[in-house]
């Protein structure tokens, strides 16, 4: 049931969605570098944002220069992956993450489109595939996380990701400051970041041939990073581990949620329309149709099984624990009027009990007496008969028989919940 209260004030305004709280964490990381030769991280902001503005650099001549120098000590280029993350969520907002497709996806899709998809996985894994959405690492923040503020907040005693990346920038910069050889490495990589901005401002679409000239300075930027790698290695502890944890912490988290929002239409369809392929298996003629045209062996199974697994479907059988097992078989038992011989010196009701009990073969039965079917009846299932009174034999008979009984319905209870398990 919706709340009204507070619903007619937003009916009225926009929700004004946005990345920015992504951004403000970003800006705290970023603002470490007081941009007084100390960091590095700042020029590699300004230099992503100058190469993708650039207006002269064909697409392809942009992808080289940033690839080249993702590719300079990965774990290094910070402002790079945090812009990528930025962009990222962006996408998300704007939903231009949906890819556009004549055929399955014609419209653009919409933030609203996004969620109501994301919900709709929430429900159907559970209902058909019987483990929770995270468990198939489809959960809200496997689809949204970086939105959700999955990189700023944690569930363990870990510090959350930004956190321990904005720690390691501030040590970086303490150490810069009394390490010459360190802030040395530092400035030069910033330098030569700026060097490829100031050349890209200066280049026009009618320039010659400017393509070795902007190799040479991403080269250049290059081995400086490599140089830079070597002197923060000699940092106490060397962060170089960490860093190279967290930038895979958030590419990790940042490739799910694309390959999860991308395909999201896909897999909700393919989830959809194998549950209703499974309704079809009612009908005989259809179900007999599938097992010959499925050729996936756990297709042919579920069909094949379908009506002896409708069969052992009894909802009297639904329980969750074993406690609830025992009590349904008494109650199915009381309600079969079983046991329903007592009294194991009535020699006669014994025997005809051993009579309907489909473990004896009950061959020319109608012309022994009594004891001689007890007897005969012990023997069949593995009752020791010597030394034994009729009456010991028949209170033994009789045990077996009325546990018999209650392993029957244990038995049925059991193929209920087999057939009634999701797997």
């Amino acid at each position: 049931m919706a709340v009204n209260k507070g619903l007619k004030s937003i009916a009225e305004s926009s929700p004004n969605f946005s990345n920015q709280a992504l951004e403000n964490a970003v800006n705290e990381i970023k603002a470490v570098d007081k941009d007084d030769g100390h960091q590095f991280i700042l020029s590699q902001f300004l230099l992503d944002e100058a190469i993708r503005d650039n207006t002269v650099l064909t697409q392809t001549q942009k992808n080289d220069a940033l690839e080249t120098l993702y590719n300079a000590q990965p774990h290094l280029q910070v402002g790079r992956y945090l812009t990528d993350v930025v962009r990222h969520t962006a996408s998300i907002i704007d939903a231009s993450i949906i890819p556009l497709d004549d055929a399955t996806n014609p419209q653009p899709s919409t933030f609203l489109e996004i969620l109501q998809q994301v919900q709709t996985v929430q429900g159907l894994i559970p209902e058909i595939l019987g483990v929770t959405a995270k468990e198939k690492k489809r959960a809200v923040n496997d689809h949204v996380g970086s939105l959700n503020n999955i990189f700023t907040t944690t569930e363990d005693s870990v510090a959350p990701v930004f956190t321990r990346l904005k720690r390691i920038m501030e040590l970086i910069d303490t150490n810069s400051r009394t390490t010459s050889a360190l802030n040395l490495a530092i400035t030069n990589t910033a330098a030569a970041n700026l060097q490829i901005r100031t050349f890209l401002a200066g280049v026009v679409a009618d320039s010659t041939d400017f393509q070795t000239t902007l190799d040479n300075r991403i080269n250049t930027a290059v081995g400086f990073y490599s140089t830079l790698q070597t002197r923060l290695s000699e940092i106490p502890g060397d962060p170089t581990t960490d860093l190279v944890a967290i930038r895979e912490e958030i590419n990790v988290q940042v490739n799910l949620e694309n390959s999860n929002l991308t395909s999201i239409s896909t897999y909700i369809d393919t989830l959809s329309n194998n549950l209703s392929f499974s309704t079809l298996a009612e009908d005989n003629e259809i179900r007999n149709l599938l097992v010959n045209v499925a050729q996936n062996k756990n297709w042919q199974t579920y069909f094949t099984d379908y009506e002896i697994n409708q069969a052992n479907l009894n909802p009297l059988y639904a329980t969750g624990t074993d406690s609830d097992k025992s009590a349904i078989i008494d109650q199915v038992l009381a309600n079969s009027g079983l046991p329903d011989v007592l009294d194991a010196t009535d020699l006669i009701s014994v025997a005809n009990k051993a009579k309907r009990d489909l473990r004896i073969d009950t061959t020319n039965f109608d012309s022994f007496t009594a004891e001689e079917i007890i007897e005969k009846s012990c023997v069949q299932l593995g009752i020791t008969t010597a030394n034994r009174t009729i009456t010991a034999l028949s209170q033994t008979l009789l045990n077996n028989m009325n546990q018999n009984d209650r392993d029957e319905i244990a038995r049925e209870l059991d193929l209920n919940e087999d057939s009634d398990t999701l797997s």
